[in-house]
């Protein structure tokens, strides 16, 4: 029983879920701690999914400050109800997100807030790299596409690697974060600044 304990308490510190969740995971998962990790995820998103046609009314406007007062984020992110914005894990969570945009320099929240115009002129681009590789013309699609999904994961906030768990991107932490907390969230804007930039 040691020895189960102790799986619980490494997936808890892992996933944050809570004891009975753990429990079940690892039951499911023949103590497979790594298993028992995908499996809360999977469930988390599961969770999410239910939830995300429920109104997000309430939440928090954060501010956050960074290198002395040099680069600036100022970020809304929605909840169901007053209760939740008040919550420290609700409230960290909020505050990671800004962290996440003052390193990593997202342009947008998600991939649908990526301007059309914008994204054509992306891809003409990356057509005019393929044929510059001396690539065939059958290649040039496939290159392409793989070019614009690398600037949508490194320009959308949703996209990208969590940057204290880079194994997790934004879009699953948001999943699991929801599964927890038990309330749809949405990451609505964000602005970041940076001293000296146009």
């Amino acid at each position: 029983m040691a020895g189960s304990s102790q799986f619980v308490k490494e997936l808890r510190e892992k996933t944050g879920a809570g004891i009975l969740d753990c429990q079940k995971a690892l039951a499911e998962n023949d103590n497979d701690v790594e298993k028992a990790v995908d499996y809360l995820r999977q469930k988390g998103l599961a969770a999410a999914a239910k939830k995300s046609g429920r109104e997000t009314n309430q939440g928090l406007i954060h501010a956050y400050i960074h290198m002395g007062g040099k680069i600036g984020v100022l970020i809304e992110v929605n909840c169901e109800t007053d209760f939740v914005a008040r919550n420290e894990e609700f409230k960290s969570f909020v505050n990671d997100l800004a962290l996440q945009i003052a390193a990593s320099k997202p342009q947008y929240v998600k991939r649908d807030d990526i301007p059309k115009d914008l994204l054509d002129k992306e891809r003409a681009i990356y057509e005019g790299q393929a044929k510059e590789m001396g690539k065939p013309p059958a290649a040039w699609p496939k290159i392409v596409e793989g070019k614009l999904e690398k600037f949508c994961q490194e320009n959308c906030l949703m996209e990208q690697s969590f940057i204290k768990d880079p194994a997790v991107t934004i879009k699953d932490l948001l999943a699991q974060k929801i599964a927890k907390i038990g309330e749809n969230m949405n990451i609505r804007r964000f602005t970041r600044y940076q001293l000296g930039e146009a």
